[in-house]
């Protein structure tokens, strides 16, 4: 590795978390400027964009400016310090912000093109501006509620990434030579979210044009309507990003529920973040923002429109514009269930085990398999993990009814789920009234693993069935995100399961796995064991080879155990979507790795990992709920599990080889910590367009 390319890092070895995150984010962000991608599918991706962001700011970088505050002044695995990586990131979101920007302005361009006008409020013909005031009076007026700020009225909350306009005024016979603070008077007005940020204006009957005006002109240009006897000096918007971070003593709160109600309530004033203004904001409204909320070293100043995540909404809100748009996909439902409303699942998965591969095949199987134990009178219990759900999700229903059906139903129910807290109190308040056995995980940690048991009373006893995945049981998502599933009845499996869910719900010693690995307790070890038998075979000349396929690798032992593999002589092939803290390609380090990161239509969300040990049937093949990041291996409980069906390993390994040759949406981690398109000079391939061939050649086995 160079000398240049060890400084601009810190570490010769290790790029450092967040700027590898914000090299992801960039990845999104040229989804939204490829001209080969969908218009409409260009403005969700740039509205993704903006929300990755919130959350970036909110939760990292808020974690940062925390160690800041408290003198924190160690350097990390990577090299740097808080101080020093606050600035290098700083400077990095500066000019992601501006490229979001340029962006917008090119897509604002070519939607027009297509008859898609987002228009300001001037810009409107007399008829559409007539269209827009009727809005504004009958919808938009009712809701705004203008808040003054003087002696008083104290300073209003202003709620964490919510847009605000901050209007500036003078009475109406106000002389010029008074100083501002008798000058001036100043009010905020909250943009209500409840409603679209683009409102469409009516247009001539035979237009082809849809024409849009912004929420927040149309309030702007009818500021005076909420401040009569007062002239506006200038009318801006702005908005506030809060540290959304919870910090829960489970230790000492008596009941959990009612402690992350309270600390949500908190997360409302966490400490500022962020400041967004628009361009040209007063410089007195400005400073009364600057001094009520401490901060002045994250001020951004914005040349459009503050928070471009309307976007995503925007661009689904377009109807019967199927051009500006991916092709429709159609989710098949799993051959091995082909008889759809008469398939019996509890039959089927006795004879063999099943492989799902979400959104290629539909998740409707997993939600039917939990409907049809619900309404199997032979079946005794049910048990299942929940991280996050859709709001009208299926799989609750079936599991209330279960409940209410007499069956013994327990519900392990992630109530810390990042910004998914208030959803998990309600759905968990749900399943108790239901007569659900809920449970919240164990103290100290998040339950990120993906299981559901079914217990089934049968002529030989009782039989365990068992679905295990990569992703969560939310049927809104899995037509979104690629994940993978386990669906079996191997009793090995099953009695780990039930281990498991005692270990979570009671005082359960650890359990001695028969075949899966949980962590925190044997999934790191069961990793390191892995890669280092692969060194071995490679040292001892036999076949070797790690395939792994996840969303974010910063965990510095195991980059350190693929680091000593990869000069042992493995081949490791990694598909890291997001973080990878790993430099590839260093000499005498890690030449023989490859990182490769592929963002496109869906969302990358599988994670499987793949050990040649040796080639032949001795491989194995495993997916996990995990990543490999400290946080999954030490601080949550995972579950990862091994392939054993010979059909699922093979196709399980077709599918990370699919996306190992992609040579259209992959990108090559270079030694430098930038990524590249990936040229192989052969004929396009695109992965998540030919996961056809997958269930094809699936298909052929069944």
């Amino acid at each position: 590795m160079d000398n240049q390319a060890a400084h601009r890092g810190s570490s010769p070895y290790y790029i450092n978390r967040d700027l590898s995150w914000i090299e992801f984010n960039y990845r999104v962000l040229e989804e939204a400027q490829h001209p080969d991608t969908p218009l409409l599918e260009r403005a969700k991706f740039l509205g993704i964009v903006s929300r990755n962001l919130d959350e970036f700011m909110s939760v990292r970088v808020a974690g940062i400016r925390n160690q800041l505050k408290a003198g924190i002044v160690k350097k990390d695995f990577s090299g740097y310090t808080p101080q020093v990586l606050y600035k290098r990131l700083s400077k990095r979101i500066e000019k992601m912000v501006t490229a979001e920007y340029r962006t917008y302005r090119d897509l604002i361009r070519l939607l027009a093109k297509d008859n898609l006008v987002l228009s300001h409020y001037d810009d409107l013909t007399a008829t559409q501006q007539k269209s827009a005031d009727d809005y504004f009076h009958n919808v938009i007026f009712p809701i705004l509620t203008p808040m003054a700020v003087d002696l008083s009225r104290p300073f209003p909350l202003v709620h964490s990434q919510n847009v605000y306009l901050a209007a500036v005024l003078e009475r109406e016979n106000a002389t010029s030579d008074l100083p501002d603070d008798e000058r001036y008077y100043f009010a905020i007005v909250q943009i209500p979210s409840i409603l679209p940020r683009l409102i469409p204006v009516a247009s001539r009957s035979h237009s082809k044009k849809q024409v849009y005006v912004l929420i927040d002109e149309l309030i702007c240009n009818h500021i005076q309507t909420l401040f009569s006897g007062y002239k506006p000096v200038a009318v801006h918007a702005f908005r506030l990003s809060r540290d959304a971070d919870l910090e829960i003593n489970e230790e000492e709160a008596e009941d959990l529920l009612e402690e992350i109600e309270n600390k949500l309530r908190k997360r409302r004033r966490g400490a500022p973040v962020r400041l967004e203004v628009q361009k040209d904001f007063h410089p007195y409204a400005l400073q009364l923002l600057l001094e009520e909320f401490e901060i002045d070293d994250a001020v951004y100043e914005i040349d459009g429109p503050i928070d471009l995540g309307f976007m995503t909404s925007f661009a689904g809100s377009i109807k019967n514009r199927d051009a500006l748009r991916y092709p429709t996909a159609r989710s098949v439902y799993p051959p091995e269930f082909a008889d759809g409303e008469d398939t019996d699942f509890f039959a089927t998965l006795k004879e063999r085990d099943v492989l799902l591969h979400h959104p290629f095949e539909s998740f409707d199987a997993v939600s039917d398999f939990v409907e049809q134990a619900a309404e199997d009178p032979n079946v005794m219990a049910i048990k299942m993990t929940l991280y996050r759900v859709s709001s009208k999700s299926p799989i609750i229903r079936s599991l209330a009814e279960a409940a209410e059906a007499g069956k013994q139903v327990t519900v392990v129910v992630e109530l810390k789920a990042r910004f998914d807290e208030e959803r998990n109190i309600t759905w968990a308040r749900e399943l108790e009234k239901a007569g659900c056995h809920v449970v919240y995980g164990l103290v100290g940690l998040k339950t990120h693993a993906k299981a559901i048991l079914v217990v089934r009373r049968e002529e030989d006893g009782l039989r365990r069935y068992v679905h295990v995945g990569t992703g969560n049981y939310n049927d809104t998502t899995a037509r979104l995100y690629t994940d993978v599933g386990l669906m079996t009845s191997n009793a090995s499996i099953g009695e780990d399961a039930s281990e498991l869910f005692n270990h979570i719900t009671g005082y359960s010693r650890h359990p001695d796995w028969q075949e899966i690995s949980v962590a925190p307790d044997t999934m790191m070890g069961t990793f390191v064991t892995n890669i280092r038998r692969e060194a071995d075979h490679a040292k001892a000349g036999r076949p070797s080879r790690i395939i792994a396929k996840f969303n974010s690798l910063s965990n510095q032992q195991i980059i350190d155990e693929l680091y000593e593999a990869s000069k042992a002589g493995v081949k490791i092939d990694l598909i890291v979507r997001g973080v990878c803290c790993l430099r590839p390609g260093v000499e005498g380090l890690s030449e023989n790795i490859t990182v490769r990161s592929i963002v496109d239509r869906y969302l990358e969300h599988s994670r499987i990992f793949y050990f040649e040990n040796g080639g032949g049937e001795d491989s194995e093949i495993f997916l996990a709920s995990a990543d490999w990041m400290t946080r999954n291996l030490t601080r949550r409980v995972e579950l990862m599990c091994p392939i054993r069906d010979a059909g699922c390993k093979d196709t399980l390994l077709n599918i990370v080889k699919l996306y190992l040759k992609d040579n259209v949406k992959a990108r090559i981690l270079t030694s430098r910590g930038s990524y590249e398109p990936f040229e192989n000079g052969e004929e396009d391939f695109r992965s998540q367009f030919r996961a056809e061939d997958i269930r094809t050649w699936k298909s052929t086995l069944v």
